[in-house]
């Protein structure tokens, strides 16, 4: 019986740390449908729609930073809390903008809020396992967050067909409070107040440089986000590749889009079924081999032109592989780390965004008449990330002498 019950609790944990992981794929893809039937009814140009997404990934990335300092000073339950009310109230508020600047704004109180469940989920998890156990969990949670980008498009295209974009943000709110009710009655506080550190802006700087000078945390964090980097300019070019170049319909891309996101699911699912018998770090090796493999094979197709299934090859194996990357990253890098996992799990994520968002762009700096540029950015991206690893991987030669 108690076994059973034990059970249970994971499979809630299993759950809710999915969920709140799944916020930045709900709230930027969910939306997209309505871009522009936003830019109609606030009056606005699609650069300025445009900005409310850039807004939101910033939220995100600079939530992480702050939000993760807080839950190891205040503690993991009541920062969680503070971050889902100030995502639902925001979410509720975008819906009655009154102008784009001010969606705009809102979008980054949301992207804040947000921030939290993603950067606290991680370091719940660090406080509950480490190790082998850490990035089975962390695999079993990617079954959940890893439909979001799969779901979310298809979510808002079809509510759009019964509400308007307002009614979109309406719904992110209701997923906000229905977040905040679960946690609030069924979250317990995974950080004791002895394990707690202080929250004196110096002592925060102090652990940021810490963790940055930490070859072994900073490989796992790299390598994490520039796989991450790779799959977000996958996202950000695939429909102008696939329906531009190939001149294939929104519905074969969105086939494509779905295949892909699937991959990633079964791909973490392979890795916590292989943890305890091979080790995290072999597992996460051989996520960026496949992917620098996949970045290969991406710039043969389109070097050489071997047509539409030798790009979509290439795009499932740099995409799918991060399924092996993200939860064995995620747990070795806050395996050392349990007295400022959220530190860490902030840096970890907030990396992702920042490195991203400044990767994505480059994809279509050569143009999109063609898909050799992108897939030389791509390619680049994933041989980058292996490299990264093992060299930072590598001891130093005071380490190797002491």
């Amino acid at each position: 019986m108690r076994e059973r019950s034990r059970q249970a609790a994971r499979a809630e944990l299993v759950l809710l740390v999915g969920a709140l992981s799944a916020f930045a794929p709900l709230s930027i893809d969910m939306y997209l449908p309505g871009l522009p039937a936003i830019a109609t009814g606030l009056g606005a140009t699609p650069a300025e729609v445009q900005l409310t997404l850039t807004a939101c990934l910033f939220g995100l990335a600079v939530g992480q930073l702050i939000c993760g300092p807080l839950s190891d000073t205040f503690g993991r339950r009541r920062a969680l809390l503070i971050g889902l009310a100030l995502y639902t109230v925001a979410s509720l508020l975008c819906a009655i903008a009154p102008t784009v600047w001010g969606l705009v704004a809102l979008r980054l109180l949301q992207g804040l809020g947000g921030a939290a469940g993603i950067v606290i989920a991680r370091a719940v998890v660090r406080d509950h396992f480490a190790g082998a156990e850490a990035a089975r969990f962390f695999a079993l949670t990617m079954m959940v967050n890893g439909l979001a980008p799969i779901l979310a498009p298809i979510i808002g295209g079809q509510l759009l067909l019964i509400t308007t974009w307002q009614g979109v943000f309406v719904v992110l709110g209701a997923i906000g409070a229905v977040l905040f009710v679960v946690a609030a009655f069924r979250l317990r506080e995974s950080l004791p107040p002895e394990r707690r550190r202080s929250g004196r802006l110096s002592d925060v700087a102090r652990s940021y440089q810490g963790l940055l000078r930490d070859r072994r945390f900073m490989s796992y964090v790299l390598a994490s986000a520039l796989a991450f980097a790779a799959m977000f300019s996958y996202i950000s070019a695939s429909p102008f590749i696939i329906e531009g170049v190939f001149g294939q319909s929104p519905q074969v891309f969105s086939l494509f889009f779905a295949l892909n996101a699937l991959g990633i699911v079964i791909a973490s699912q392979v890795s916590g079924s292989l943890v305890g018998r091979v080790a995290p770090g072999r597992i996460l090796l051989t996520g960026l081999c496949i992917s620098a493999t996949g970045g290969v094979v991406l710039i043969t197709a389109a070097a050489v032109g071997l047509g539409l299934f030798g790009i979509a090859l290439g795009f499932f194996m740099v995409v799918a592989s991060y399924g092996l990357v993200a939860p064995n990253a995620a747990a070795l890098a806050l395996a050392d780390q349990p007295h400022q996992a959220g530190s860490a799990s902030a840096l970890l994520g907030a990396s992702q965004f920042f490195i991203g968002a400044a990767a994505a762009p480059l994809v279509s700096l050569g143009g999109t008449t063609t898909a050799l540029p992108m897939a030389v950015v791509i390619g680049g991206i994933t041989w980058l990330a292996l490299g990264t690893f093992l060299v930072l991987r590598r001891p130093t030669r005071t380490a190797a002498a002491s």
